[in-house]
């Protein structure tokens, strides 16, 4: 008993932490990433639905969007950025404090945007900000008919 008062003198904090076994929860980390990609991709859907958000209001990013996607170990801050032709050229001014890139692509899409989208993705591949970073590919529409295979994309 002498110890334990000994200790919670020099400790209270942790003593009473030890005693009632509460206190705050530890801090999660935080881990900032850009999501991009060409419009229609499926950025806004896929951001919603890791976020539990209904799928029914779902409205296309025009300029940028901010969430925090909250796991059970970590939480994922992600800027979303709207991939219409005129947007595009405006990306690497929010590269800067990114951790990590998610590039999603319509696997469903059309040659031409497939051929846009691979330029996109090796012009971010090659961006002094990002180039360091990982990525994650993710090739989006697979349930529809004209979907490429990953081989493909």
């Amino acid at each position: 008993f002498v110890v334990c008062l000994f200790v919670c003198f020099a400790l209270p904090w942790q003593c009473f932490r030890a005693l009632c076994c509460k206190g705050p929860p530890p801090p999660r980390p935080e881990y900032d990433l850009v999501c991009i990609g060409l419009s229609g991709s499926g950025k806004t859907s896929l951001l919603s639905q890791l976020c539990s958000e209904s799928p029914e209001n779902i409205v296309s990013t025009t300029g940028f969007s901010i969430k925090a996607v909250p796991f059970q170990n970590a939480i994922l801050n992600v800027k979303e950025l709207g991939g219409a032709d005129n947007i595009r050229k405006y990306w690497s001014r929010y590269y800067q404090g990114s951790q990590g890139v998610i590039f999603v692509l319509d696997s469903a899409s059309s040659e031409d945007d497939l051929e846009t989208a691979r330029n996109e993705l090796h012009s971010a591949l090659q961006h002094p900000q990002l180039c360091t970073l990982p990525f994650l590919i993710l090739a989006n529409h697979q349930d529809k008919p004209a979907a490429r295979s990953v081989q493909e994309v």
